[in-house]
């Protein structure tokens, strides 16, 4: 095709792809063909600055190349590493550490061993998770600013709009990509180690210190630095142990904390607002939009929901946490007050509140906390540890919400489980009964012929004690 037989959107597609190529610059020919299409070219300079990067990597939507490099850039500013002293102290904290949790939890030990990493290890651990977090609201936002852009252009202007939807897009995820990266990097220099974000970033199995946060934690505390070092040690491979003995675990938290994204919706009206002044050349305002959640509408009902089960259910692992580190750690003088420090810590929003809120508009309060923990203390008094963390097993044996509510029946019900009484039966206990006897759940008969699929007579009753497990 002739260049003078290209259509105006074609003519803009090109151009675009010129202008945002790999150390593109813009000559006096595209100078004039913007100014010819009513476009500021020194603003299309200062966008092509800000944005190039972005386009050279080719993607449509988010880079996620991008994030990590801004994280790991952030991350690894001191360009301190991990001193063979701090290695040594870290390991010898973490192996008494491991010692005193055999005592206090049957949950056997890891198979690799803690380490001491840099916050730039630290980065390219978690950034998958953040990754998969952040995803369904990172596509929201870029679907959303390519839909608002394009209804807020002239009429004139739609087919030109259309044609550089995927530019608009990349605009999009590429800021979100450069949020997230910051999120992440500055995130790195305030963890302490690998769980203390509470939901499982790092991979199973794995328990980790960051030397340099450890020491920024404890600087005003007044607490012995070996004290120090042995209940962080102890609280993150209790952490760590219980990820890797509950295998399902790690897959219900990420899930919970996803499904609640996904369910984000991008407040439009705002976006619209924003789109009608938004100066291309400045995407400034659009980047501060997503750090402070503007963007983020109020929670739905459903949304609601889902945040009070997911804060159950951190409150419920946490408050494990809790309790076994205290048992593990009853030898230190100075346990009691590193524990209060780390609870000011979480009830003044810790590290993670801000990244899941800046990120997926997802606060999370230790409102349950002390509250799972008193249960938590409850159950280990009555059954003992190995009663306690039997309850990990299976995702149904797990405590509800209701059982932080009322620990009491909780307890009864284990006490009476100890003592081989059968538990009391509920209406899913009499369906899955008749089920298994091969009668109809609804109606309590049993099929034509009192015959199970098999076309054998069903001789055998339902087990004693037929929960599932």
């Amino acid at each position: 095709m002739a260049d003078d037989d290209r259509t105006p959107e074609e003519e803009f597609q090109e151009l675009i792809q010129q202008l945002f190529g790999s150390g593109a610059q813009l000559d006096p020919e595209q100078l004039s063909r913007l100014s010819a299409m009513g476009i500021d070219p020194a603003m299309m300079q200062t966008v092509m600055r800000n944005l190039q990067g972005a386009f050279a990597a080719g993607g449509d939507g988010i880079d996620w190349e991008a994030a990590k490099r801004q994280a790991l850039h952030i991350a690894n500013q001191d360009g301190l590493g991990v001193t063979a002293g701090q290695r040594t102290e870290l390991d010898q904290a973490f192996a008494l550490s491991a010692l005193w949790l055999s005592e206090a939890t049957t949950i056997s030990q890891l198979s690799a061993p803690p380490s001491a990493i840099t916050r730039g290890a630290w980065v390219e651990a978690t950034l998958p998770v953040w990754q998969e977090l952040a995803e369904p609201v990172a596509t929201s936002i870029a679907d959303a600013l390519t839909a608002t852009l394009s209804e807020q252009a002239p009429e004139d202007m739609q087919g030109l709009v259309q044609g550089a939807g995927r530019l608009m897009r990349t605009v999009g995820g590429s800021l979100f990509a450069t949020q997230l990266g910051q999120v992440v990097g500055n995130l790195a220099k305030e963890v302490v180690s690998g769980g203390d974000v509470g939901i499982p970033l790092m991979p199973d199995g794995t328990a980790a210190i960051l030397p340099q946060n450890f020491a920024d934690f404890g600087r005003d505390l007044e607490i012995p630095e070996d004290q120090l070092a042995l209940y962080i040690a102890t609280r993150e491979l209790a952490h760590a142990r219980l990820f890797r003995h509950a295998r399902w675990l790690r897959l219900h938290v990420i899930s919970q904390v996803t499904d609640y994204a996904r369910g984000v919706q991008i407040d439009t009206d705002a976006l619209e607002e924003m789109a009608s002044r938004f100066d291309p050349s400045e995407p400034e305002e659009l980047r501060k939009a997503l750090e402070s959640g503007v963007l983020l509408p109020a929670r739905s009902e459903a949304q609601t929901a889902a945040l009070t089960r997911l804060e159950n259910l951190l409150a419920t692992i946490e408050g494990w946490v809790d309790v076994v580190t205290e048992d593990a750690t009853s030898r230190l003088p100075s346990a009691g007050r590193v524990a209060e420090a780390v609870r000011r810590r979480r009830a003044v929003g810790g590290p993670a509140e801000r990244a899941l809120g800046s990120l997926v508009g997802l606060e999370l309060r230790p409102r349950r906390m002390r509250e799972a923990a008193a249960m938590w203390r409850a159950v280990t008094d009555a059954v003992g540890t190995a009663g306690r963390d039997a309850l990990w097993d299976y995702p149904d044996l797990m405590p509800t919400a209701e059982d932080i509510d009322d620990p009491a029946s909780l307890v009864a019900r284990l006490e009476a489980r100890a003592r081989g009484e059968e538990p009391e039966r509920d209406e899913l206990d009499d369906a899955l009964a008749r089920i298994l006897a091969g009668e109809s759940p609804e109606s309590g008969q049993a099929p034509a012929g009192g015959e199970t699929d098999g076309g054998e007579p069903d001789a055998d009753g339902p087990p004693d004690d037929h929960r599932p497990v």
